[in-house]
């Protein structure tokens, strides 16, 4: 990676937490200006904000004139907008075979964040852009979306629509907005730790680093580091790639196992 990021501004959307808190200070220790996007983790934001120098705002980035302001927060407060990160998601967790766990009114309100409101702020910030000499965004997806695995069938759908839309708009958006995505398996964040305690969630990380070739569980900080990586003007020759981040589980397919895992 080079040094050419510092003075530039970035967003990132659901930056006050995880990947997304993550990413915004990976950013700023390379001297980026960054708009922390929020819906509920005001605290998180503001308080990261205040660490890193940037600001928080608050925004639905499922709702296109919210998107817009927000892009507009961040020409207002920087002048300038060269990176997006699309990291603001949810799900709604059910099993794959229970086709009684999910309505319609669910998958509509999955795929309107997770991939109408990155399409509404990949629009949002194009024209601003679309003036910069090396902008960029990454898109958070998921090896849900490429396996059809993952919390629900809405979510893998959701993920799966949205690498579609990194290769359709990187292709269209070229060359003045380079887009690429990175797709994780588990990861381990607040999230998980705030819901099963720490004895909990180090036995959660000892069982998923047991179970993949690499032999760790991934953690924010991991994503972070290929986000910062895609958006860096020396990855100027990478566009619409899907960056799958999964500590090798993809590629134990039952027929070898890592010395002392039991088969």
């Amino acid at each position: 990676m080079t040094d050419r990021m510092e003075g530039m501004v970035a967003i990132v959307t659901g930056g006050g937490t995880g990947i997304g808190a993550a990413t915004v200070r990976m950013l700023a220790a390379r001297g980026v200006r960054c708009v922390i996007n929020y819906a509920s983790s005001r605290e998180d934001a503001e308080l990261l904000a205040s660490e890193t120098g940037g600001i928080a705002v608050r925004a639905d980035v499922g709702d296109d004139a919210a998107c817009c302001a927000l892009a507009g927060a961040a020409v207002e407060a920087f002048g300038r907008i060269d990176f997006l990160v699309n990291n603001a998601g949810r799900t709604k967790f059910a099993a794959h075979e229970d086709l009684d766990a999910l309505s319609a009114d669910d998958f509509l309100d999955i795929y309107r964040l997770n991939t109408v409101g990155a399409f509404q702020m990949i629009r949002a910030c194009a024209p601003a852009m679309r003036e910069g000499p090396t902008s960029a965004v990454v898109n958070i997806a998921s090896v849900a979306g490429i396996s059809g695995h993952g919390s629900s069938v809405a979510y893998a759908a959701s993920k799966g629509a949205l690498i579609t839309m990194t290769e359709s708009l990187a292709r269209v958006l070229a060359p003045a907005i380079r887009i690429n995505a990175v797709a994780p398996a588990y990861v381990g964040t607040g999230w998980f730790e705030k819901r099963l305690g720490p004895d909990g969630f180090a036995a959660l990380n000892a069982k998923i680093a047991a179970g993949v070739p690499m032999g760790i569980a991934t953690m924010a900080e991991d994503i972070a580091v290929h986000v910062v990586h895609l958006l860096d003007p020396a990855s100027r020759s990478l566009a619409g790639e899907i960056v799958r981040v999964d500590a090798g589980a993809h590629l134990d397919i039952g027929q070898s196992r890592r010395p002392g895992r039991e088969v």
